[in-house]
């Protein structure tokens, strides 16, 4: 407990001695979550709790696992603006090029780019027991594009990550450039965050939805450019309507029934509603727009799982110990 003490002390804190004892609290709390990386707070756009529990280093970039598919949508978003995509509403072949196989299945031209967004594609699944085989295939986007349809376009949220990857395929053929690429200029340069290099797959596109490689004070500023609306100081990155169109729910999450929209999941907590991407493992940023709070957690994404009852204590974290202070 000493390394988090010392960490706290890191922070500059208000002169009255009730915020001292909010954040030793919650560091006490944070630290009975055995998976737990890192905790940042930022309130009111100041870094207000830094937590390093495990050494872990809070500028030093993790592997976000799906948490990728909430950076991924923020580069959709300043693609419409910056015009390499027409809007949500194009179907996803027209940004594919030559890249859909003539074996594509009867129908995947009815597939928006807001379809995949919000993973309504309607497409048999590449995440959970067809993970495997798709990931292995020689190729990832002839892969997705070939499964059967299960739903038609615009139905069920079927949790899919090769319909994310279709997004990452999209921009490097759209714009002529390589996500990686994109994610250092759109977001990178702007927002002072660091990019590495992630995994591809066989055509060399980067992996789209997973694995993507940040540290928690980056995902901090991603979190803050929504809840600021699309900007960062006094640039505008995309507009106020793409951040209500990514929090507007369409679909619902089959394992935790939260609605879904453009990369973010919908969550109130303690009465207020709040804005929230996950990755494997416990990888959390949350975003509550009427606290003026940002929240970031990182955990041991390795094997096994802890499932959805690891989120709800990561969830009570913030409903039980961060709210009440904040919101006084």
């Amino acid at each position: 407990m000493n390394l988090i003490f010392a960490l706290l002390l890191l922070v500059p804190l208000p002169s009255h001695a009730e915020t001292t004892d909010w954040r030793t609290e919650v560091a006490r709390e944070a630290a009975n979550l055995q998976r737990l990386n890192t905790l940042i707070v930022v309130h009111e756009g100041s870094e207000v709790v830094a937590l390093d529990l495990k050494s872990a280093g809070l500028d030093t970039p993790t592997n976000i696992k799906s948490l990728s598919k909430t950076v991924l949508a923020a580069l959709v978003g300043i693609g419409i603006e910056k015009g390499v995509f027409k809007g949500t509403d194009q179907p996803a072949v027209e940004t594919l090029g030559n890249r859909v196989p003539v074996s594509a299945t009867e129908g995947v031209e009815r597939i928006t780019l807001g379809h995949l967004l919000s993973l309504q594609a309607g497409l048999q699944r590449t995440s959970g027991r067809h993970y495997g085989p798709w990931v292995n295939s020689d190729n990832w986007v002839h892969h997705v594009l070939t499964r059967p349809f299960v739903d038609n376009p615009g139905g069920r949220m079927l949790y899919s990550t090769g319909s994310s990857h279709l997004l990452s395929a999209a921009l490097t053929e759209s714009a002529g450039r390589s996500t990686l690429a994109l994610a250092r200029e759109w977001l990178g340069e702007p927002l002072d965050i660091t990019f590495p290099a992630w995994g591809r797959d066989p055509q060399g596109i980067y992996f789209g939805g997973n694995n993507m490689l940040l540290s928690p004070r980056d995902l901090a500023k991603i979190g803050e450019l929504y809840r600021n609306k699309g900007r960062m100081g006094d640039q505008r990155l995309f507009p106020e309507n793409w951040v209500r169109e990514s929090w507007t729910g369409r679909g619902k999450s089959a394992y935790t029934d939260d609605p879904y929209g453009y990369g973010w999941f919908q969550r109130p907590l303690a009465g207020k509603m709040g804005y929230y991407g996950r990755g494997y493992g416990g990888q959390v940023l949350y975003v509550m727009p009427s606290l003026e709070l940002t929240i970031v957690m990182t955990s041991d994404p390795t094997p096994p799982s802890p499932g959805s009852a690891y989120l709800r204590r990561q969830f009570q974290l913030i409903e039980d110990h961060i709210i009440p202070a904040v919101g006084q």
